[in-house]
């Protein structure tokens, strides 16, 4: 998608499409009054009969215009006072997929003459050109005739100068949403394409291309650096198991290494504590985790953000077989903390651990991992909010400004110290789940023996990482959530 952002009067934007946001209560700024004087006062007749679209993501397309765009879609952006990130996210979602049905289109977006309380200029630039790449990219990858076709050109258009803070937001827009659109590619890829393997090659290719280190490590070198529990999962599968490292240093020798983890499980069958079929069919989305960090990676890298993060990302298929690992196994991970597996399908948190143990060993500053690990965090707190979990409440703390200044929902739960009696063993020294209740916690309790005390969150992201429906601002299918809190958090990261 080929992307400007210009100054120009509105009333002389040429466009398939120009898209006019509106806010409650209406400001008939100057560039307004002359696109609808441009337009023969059709708006003016419409605010006066009180059908200008104020109302959050409310949309009246206007067709058939003389003009220099022969078409124009009013949206709503709700009050002023209610303005934020995540409002702006949905206005221009829900605009630019109502008209990405069609195939080329160039498409102006014009950024309100008026004040949006805290939304700078920036923030409507950036969302709109990471609107404009998400609204044309769904999930229907395999269809003859796609219902989504991405934009040939966007131009953002203000009626103020183009600074280089505005186009830098830009710039981010573009790359963040590329990013994104990147992570709900792997996710979306049945997984009989998107297996252990192929997503290392696709991890290896895009290091290449963005200059990030990467090193790719196969079964014998997982057998040899004690990976055993997450080999453990990998044994039912004919798809060999990969672990991803991929380092950025862009930072220098005082900065922190942070270190991204991911899971990624490319697809999860329960193993022999086998899913029903309703449960299973989304399981294609269960290496969410390493497609985030992954995404979050090539934006880093591409955003040139003076920080050095290391990302980890373990891959393999949980399927049964006769070798499948097994209910009352003993798993010994990296750490030598003994596993007792009392469900194969608790399997994320026992590739987890592996990996989070190398993580350590790097000597890593702090940790993030992120994981569509439990259903009982949907059961929580629905579909569209992750939960957050941590050992390190001012580390919690950063991880969660970051997420509300990008308008991505996390809400954190606790972590009282006698959760972890629910994952307490029996033979071994912790079991692999710790029962119905608490599901989420104890899940992140049991990933908290692999952490060695460093400052660690865990994002368990099982709700929002894949979207059960579509809904005018958002395709159903994989979201690509987190990417954006990842990319903010990092850039926040500046200093020890």
């Amino acid at each position: 998608m080929e992307f400007a952002v210009v100054q120009s009067p509105w009333s002389q934007v040429s466009a398939d499409w120009v898209v006019v946001p509106f806010s409650d209560p209406v400001v008939w700024s100057d560039p307004l009054k002359s696109l609808d004087t441009a337009l023969g006062g059709i708006l003016a007749r419409l605010d006066a009969a009180g059908e200008l679209p104020t109302k959050l993501g409310a949309l009246l397309a206007l067709r058939g215009l003389t003009g220099a765009s022969p078409r124009v879609l009013l949206v709503g952006l709700g009050t002023v006072a209610t303005t934020t990130v995540a409002t702006i996210d949905r206005a221009l979602m829900s605009a630019l997929r109502a008209i990405t049905d069609k195939p080329n289109l160039r498409v102006a977006v014009v950024v309100p003459a008026q004040d949006l309380g805290a939304i700078s200029v920036g923030d409507f630039v950036a969302a709109t050109l990471q609107a404009g790449h998400l609204a044309g990219v769904g999930q229907d990858l395999y269809k003859t005739e796609r219902g989504r076709h991405p934009l040939a050109a966007l131009t953002v258009v203000t009626s103020n100068a183009v600074t280089p803070e505005i186009q830098s937001a830009a710039t981010r827009g573009d790359i963040l949403g590329d990013a994104i659109n990147l992570t709900r590619d792997l996710v979306n890829r049945p997984p009989a394409e998107m297996t252990p393997v192929a997503f290392a090659a696709r991890a290896t290719q895009l290091a290449k291309t963005h200059g990030i280190d990467c090193e790719v490590w196969d079964q014998p070198r997982l057998v040899q650096e004690r990976m055993r529990s997450m080999l453990a999962v990998a044994q039912g599968s004919p798809q060999p198991p990969r672990m991803v490292r991929l380092n950025y240093r862009g930072g220098g020798t005082d900065q922190p290494t942070i270190a991204l983890v991911g899971k990624g499980v490319t697809f999860d069958s329960g193993g022999l504590s086998l899913k029903p079929t309703d449960s299973m069919l989304t399981m294609k989305c269960d290496m969410a985790g390493a497609a985030t960090v992954l995404g979050a990676m090539v934006a880093i890298a591409r955003l040139k953000l003076p920080v050095n993060v290391v990302a980890l990302m373990g891959l393999v298929e949980n399927m049964i077989g006769g070798n499948a690992f097994k209910l009352g196994d003993i798993l010994t991970a990296r750490n030598g903390v003994t596993i007792e597996v009392l469900n194969t399908d608790a399997e994320g948190r026992l590739v987890l651990a592996d990996v989070l143990s190398y993580a350590v060993d790097l000597g890593v500053d702090r940790i993030v991992d992120l994981a569509t690990l439990t259903g009982a965090c949907v059961v929580a707190l629905g579909e569209d909010v992750a939960g957050a979990m941590a050992n390190d409440q001012p580390w919690c703390d950063q991880v969660l400004t970051a997420a509300k200044a990008t308008g991505e929902n996390l809400w954190q739960l606790p972590m009282f110290d006698f959760y972890d009696d629910l994952i307490k063993g029996d033979i071994g020294d912790i079991k692999n789940t710790g029962g119905r209740w608490g599901g989420a916690i104890s899940a992140a309790k049991f990933l908290q023996r692999f952490v060695g005390g460093k400052p660690w969150v865990h994002l368990d992201i099982a709700g929002p990482a894949f979207a059960s429906s579509t809904k005018p601002h958002r395709e159903a299918g994989a979201t690509g959530a987190y990417v954006r809190t990842l990319v903010e958090l990092m850039q926040r990261t500046v200093v020890k």
